[in-house]
């Protein structure tokens, strides 16, 4: 009797289950009984079944490297339903090892980007052409292509849903990249960031051209307006799954146009914008907006320039100098933007951290501390957790207000770029800098995986063997252990620095 192999998982006239589970078994599947259902569903038609066999052993030798076997065959069903023409996609695959290779990866690890592909099948051909997956996308290419699209469409709703749209292919790009490790960590950081900059520049637009018309203000009118990115948007170092951290301001509330004042108009602007943002529709949603960081976290969506001079002149707390480290314009008038940071400057910088400042972060992190170990997550938690995120960037804000005043040259927005310049000016010891470096992309890369899984804001390890097993196979690791041992030597490391900084004089 001739031995049976994968392709007659598909080509045989019959097999029994504990056949098709000896056939299954090498590619690490936990349910071969599921994994043999999905498998005879991805292919209907006897043409389908012969080129689909063709590639059946190549495909699950991928899917069996990818985080999740059974997910990515699962996800492949639904995704063969949704391409239509699947002889065109088997042909495709057989044709393009690496094609076969990326779309196993992305089944298997992403949740998030399985439903991108199942949504617009299209996307795939698109994301696995050589030059689009080998290069970054730029920020004039976004926005050219942004506003070719937006000007065609006469309707605010239809152009807000464009950006919807827009973000799942542009996300599902990022995302394929970070998986096949075609970038650095602090690419993929950067790309999410640059991609949310483009996309609420134009929900600004959008908003103002349709505000404008409501209302019938004249063109000139209202134009000193411009968005500011605060927290890892500011930096330069956003997340999967973030909320985009802004603040809106305006130049004055000496104009009036169409019997409408400036904090009238400028109010309604920002809840257009605010909403095209949030709104979740068919289309999914563009961002969540978190519009805390405003002075007083509450009161008006905006405010102008002078308010905001008196405010921080007068009131600005601890945790408001570190949060204006990371402000950044990034849409409307730039040109106002700038004349609020050269506004905020010396507020952040002068005078520089006194013991009642230091005591300020250590309460911050007291309370973070209580909070996670209610939670139980202080050991769990990658951002607010003992050696998380949160340690590192307090550490290095702290630094930069301290110093920041008499030293230009630390006055950076983004936490890597950040850590160098202060190593370079000798205020963080060599060894620091290095273990403070490395736990921050570690940690960033452990937060974007968990991220990315189901495009939900989760900062947390899961608790379960098999999830936390498929994590640490999403970030590289063979299994859990190897990941753990790794986790807890970084956040041992910064935890020691964090204590060691913060029990003297910093």
């Amino acid at each position: 009797m001739t031995p049976l192999t994968v392709k007659d998982l598909l080509l045989a006239p019959r097999l029994d289950r504990s056949q098709a589970a000896a056939l299954l078994s090498p590619y690490g599947f936990k349910d071969a009984a599921k994994a043999d259902a999905n498998l005879q569903a991805v292919a209907a038609d006897p043409s389908e079944r012969e080129l689909l066999a063709d590639i059946l052993e190549d495909l699950l030798t991928c899917m069996a490297r990818s985080a999740d076997p059974d997910q990515a065959l699962n996800y492949l069903e639904r995704f063969s339903r949704a391409a239509i023409h699947r002889t065109r996609l088997f042909s495709y695959l057989k044709d393009s090892p690496q094609a076969l290779d990326i779309l196993a990866t992305t089944l298997g690890g992403s949740p998030y980007m399985a439903e991108i592909l199942i949504r617009d099948p299209q996307h795939f051909y698109w994301v696995t052409e050589p030059q689009t997956l080998r290069n970054a996308r730029k920020k004039r290419e976004l926005e050219r292509e942004l506003l070719r699209t937006l000007r065609v469409l006469d309707d605010e709703q239809q152009r807000l849903d464009y950006l919807r749209i827009f973000k799942r292919r542009e996300m599902l790009h990022i995302g394929v990249r970070d998986l096949l490790r075609l970038c650095t960590v602090e690419e993929t950081l950067a790309a999410l960031s640059l991609l949310a900059a483009a996309l609420i520049s134009a929900a600004y637009w959008i908003c103002a051209t349709s505000l404008r018309s409501e209302c019938a203000i004249p063109k000139k009118a209202f134009r000193g307006f411009t968005i500011l990115a605060m927290g890892k948007l500011g930096g330069g170092e956003l997340n999967f799954s973030s909320d985009v951290d802004l603040i809106f301001l305006y130049a004055s509330n000496d104009e009036q146009a169409a019997s409408l004042p400036a904090a009238e108009y400028f109010r309604r602007l920002c809840q257009k914008i605010t909403a095209g943002l949030n709104d979740f529709t068919g289309e999914g949603y563009v961002y969540r907006v978190d519009l805390r960081l405003r002075p007083e976290g509450e009161g008006d969506l905006a405010y102008p320039l002078d308010r905001f001079e008196r405010y921080y002149r007068s009131r600005i707390g601890t945790w408001e100098r570190l949060a204006l480290l990371k402000a950044r314009p990034v849409a409307g008038d730039l040109a106002l933007g700038r004349r609020f940071l050269e506004m905020v400057h010396p507020i952040v910088y002068e005078p520089s951290f006194d013991v009642k400042a230091l005591e300020d972060v250590r309460g911050m992190k007291r309370k973070i501390d209580q909070k996670m170990g209610i939670r139980k997550q202080r050991n769990r938690n990658v951002k607010l957790g003992t050696g998380g995120i949160r340690e590192i960037e307090l550490i290095t804000q702290a630094l930069q207000v301290s110093h920041g005043g008499r030293i230009p040259p630390i006055r950076e927005r983004n936490t890597m770029k950040a850590l160098r310049a202060l190593c370079d000016e000798s205020l963080l010891p060599h060894e620091e800098w290095d273990s403070l470096s490395r736990a921050y992309i570690f940690l960033r890369d452990v937060e974007n995986k968990l991220q990315m899984t189901n495009d939900a804001q989760t900062h947390s390890l899961p608790c379960e063997p098999e999830e936390l097993a498929a994590h640490a196979r999403r970030l590289g690791y063979g299994g859990a252990e190897e990941f753990l041992r790794d986790y807890r030597r970084h956040t041992a490391d910064v935890n020691r620095i964090f204590e060691k900084r913060f029990s003297q004089s910093t």
